[in-house]
C-alpha cells in the first residue's frame, strides 16, 4: 500500500485561509478540494492519504474527519485542537465521538508561527501533550530549524507519546546550509519516540536546489538519522504546487531513495505511516 502521509484540503468558500498572504502564495489563494486531489493521487499510484490540519479553527478537525468517513483515499486525519485547554482528554474523547472519529490519528499546531522557542515545554502545552499520548494519538511537529532542541526535550520527557516531525523540520535547503540544522536533527532522531516526514522539501528549496542532487544531502541526512522504518514521505500538496505538481514530487521522492532496499522503500511509502498512524 502507497500513502501519502500528509496533505491539505481547503475550502475557501468555507472559511479564509489567513496564513496565505503575498504574491508568492497568491496561486495558492483558491480552492483545493478532494476532488481535486484524488485522480492526482490515483495517477500517482497512492492508495491511503493523511489529511493534516491547515488553521487553528476547531471547526475544521470535524469537518476533516467526516470527509475521512465519506471518502475511502483518506485513512488518517491529523486535526488541530487547543492543547492548553483544561478539558483538553474530555476534548479528545469528543473529537473521536464524531462521525469519522475513528479516523483521528493525530493532533498538530503551528509551533512554527509561535513566538515562544521553548512553546512545546511549557507546562500547559506539556499536560496537553500528555493527554494526546493517554488517547493513543500521535503528535506531528511544524516546526523551523531553531525549535528542533526544544522538540527533543519535550520527545525526551513524553517517551509514550510519538513525535512525528513534518517537513524534516524545514532545513535550509534554499541557502545550502546543513548545521546546526543537521546535528539537531540528529538529536531528535535519537530518540526512539520520534519519526519524520519527507515533506515539504521542494518549497524550502530554492529553484536551482529543486533537484535530486540539490535534495539528496538532506533526505540522506534524515535516512542515516532516522532510518527508512521511521520515515515516511508525503506530497505536501498543494502547498507543493508552488513549487512542482503532485506526481513530479512523487517521482522525485522515489528518485532520492532509489538506493534503498524493496523492504526500506516500502516503509518510507507506505508501512511506516500504516503503523504510527494506526491506518
Amino acid at each position: 500500500m502507497t500513502v501519502d502521509a500528509h496533505h491539505h484540503l481547503w475550502d475557501l468558500d468555507v472559511r479564509d485561509q489567513d496564513w496565505i498572504r503575498g504574491p508568492a502564495l497568491g496561486p495558492l489563494r483558491r480552492n483545493f478540494t478532494l476532488a481535486d486531489l484524488e485522480p492526482q493521487a490515483r495517477a500517482a499510484g497512492v492508495d491511503r492519504t493523511v489529511l493534516v490540519q491547515t488553521v487553528t479553527v476547531a471547526q475544521e478537525t470535524p469537518e476533516f474527519l467526516a470527509l475521512a468517513a465519506a471518502h475511502e483515499l483518506i485513512a488518517g486525519v491529523v486535526g488541530w485542537t487547543d492543547l492548553t485547554r483544561p478539558d483538553i482528554a474530555d476534548e479528545l474523547a469528543r473529537l473521536r465521538a464524531l462521525p469519522g472519529g475513528s479516523h483521528l490519528k493525530g493532533v498538530r499546531h503551528q509551533v512554527q508561527s509561535e513566538p515562544d522557542p521553548g512553546w512545546l515545554l511549557r507546562p500547559d502545552v506539556r499536560r496537553g501533550l500528555a493527554a494526546v499520548a493517554d488517547a493513543g494519538l500521535v503528535y506531528d511537529l511544524v516546526v523551523l530549524p531553531h525549535q528542533l532542541s526544544a522538540c527533543t526535550e519535550a520527545a525526551r520527557a513524553l517517551p509514550r507519546l510519538t513525535f512525528v516531525l513534518d517537513h524534516l523540520g524545514k532545513p535550509p535547503i534554499a541557502s545550502g546550509d546543513r548545521e546546526p540544522w543537521a546535528a539537531d536533527l540528529r538529536a531528535l532522531a535519537a530518540l526512539p519516540n520520534t519519526v519524520a516526514k519527507l515533506s515539504g522539501l521542494v518549497t524550502e528549496a530554492g529553484p536551482a536546489a529543486r533537484t535530486p542532487a540539490g535534495l539528496r544531502p538532506y533526505v540522506d541526512t534524515a535516512l542515516d538519522a532516522f532510518g527508512p522504518g521511521r520515515l515516511m514521505a508525503g506530497s505536501d500538496w498543494p502547498v507543493c504546487t508552488l513549487a512542482m505538481p503532485y506526481a513530479e514530487v512523487h517521482a522525485l521522492n522515489r528518485e532520492l531513495t532509489a538506493g534503498l532496499g524493496e523492504a526500506e522503500r516500502a516503509a518510507v511509502f507506505g508501512t511506516t505511516a500504516t503503523r504510527v498512524y494506526d491506518l
